[in-house]
């Protein structure tokens, strides 16, 4: 019994030793999206620095390019780039519409599959699998399969 408590306060130390925030933090880039419907990117990784965008787009993927504590270093669809808390990000997998016409949303992955609705340029869905050049894609209810390079957010980041 005495042997059975060693071990047991042996894991409740090491369970309680921190862990470098480093080590806990995914390998740069990678692919996040925004999961809050307000979200302040900064010109550095602190609340005291200047706000220079504020989203209002839940879902938004973003590329997160460098990692600070508890901060990410992203860049959005359009191009810029600043810090963002990382609890207002999730790993989950979403991809924008990106400009021209309306993205055709098809039945299949397949340029000749059925057409079941066309996606407004900035639209944001979340991404299932991609391959072949295609994507699933899902805006609310309405599922389908969108070319892959008419979404931002698909590929190695």
């Amino acid at each position: 019994m005495a042997n059975f408590r060693i071990h047991v306060l042996a894991l409740a130390a090491a369970l309680a030793i921190p862990v470098p925030a480093v080590a806990q933090d995914a390998a740069t880039p990678y692919w996040s999206s925004i999961r809050s419907t307000e979200v302040n990117m900064r010109v550095g990784p602190g609340e005291d620095y200047r706000i220079l965008w504020v989203y209002h787009r839940p879902m938004l993927p973003m590329k997160v390019l460098r990692v600070k504590e508890g901060w990410r270093y992203v860049r959005d669809p359009d191009g810029a780039e600043g810090w963002v808390l990382a609890r207002f990000l999730t790993r989950e997998r979403t991809g924008f519409v990106t400009k021209g016409a309306p993205a055709p949303l098809r039945e299949k992955g397949e340029a000749a599959a059925r057409l079941l609705w066309k996606v407004a340029p900035g639209v944001v869905g979340k991404l299932g699998d991609c391959g072949g050049g295609w994507c699933e894609f899902a805006v609310g209810p309405r599922k389908g399969f969108v070319e892959q390079a008419r979404l931002w957010g698909t590929g190695e980041p």
